[in-house]
């Protein structure tokens, strides 16, 4: 079963501090404790996928009718109070496994080393109903 792992910034988390405002150690704390989740996932085989996204700052909406070219707007709006900070995408034998992960996931350090309380969304990846 497959499940994404979604990682999402907000201030209603343990964590208020936005990562721009982090000390350069506690970036690295938090990126190395990344790397290790996603060696020991990669290691059980169960890790296919796994990102972190860039800030609401860099992100572009894009539209498009399917005539025309598209539409490319700023957002979603920086000022905003919750964005998505990346995923895992994990291949897991059960949706209780798939918790685990998020759990673990969701404690990653913060500023002084405290787990930032992290909201992760699980959602299981649906396949695509057969063609005729």
């Amino acid at each position: 079963m497959k499940f994404m792992l979604i990682k999402s910034y907000t201030a209603t988390s343990n964590c208020a501090v936005p990562m721009t405002e982090w000390k350069p150690e506690e970036i690295a704390a938090n990126i190395a404790f990344q790397r290790e989740l996603g060696a020991q996932l990669a290691a059980s085989g169960e890790l296919v996928a796994a990102e972190g996204l860039a800030g609401p700052d860099q992100a572009l909406i894009v539209s498009s009718d399917g005539r025309n070219a598209p539409v490319v707007t700023d957002g979603p709006f920086p000022e905003t109070k919750e964005f998505l900070a990346g995923y895992y995408l994990v291949d897991v034998d059960s949706r209780e496994r798939a918790i685990e992960i998020a759990a673990q996931a969701s404690a990653s350090p913060g500023p002084g080393g405290v787990p930032i309380g992290e909201y992760i969304e699980v959602r299981q990846v649906m396949g695509a109903p057969p063609l005729p």
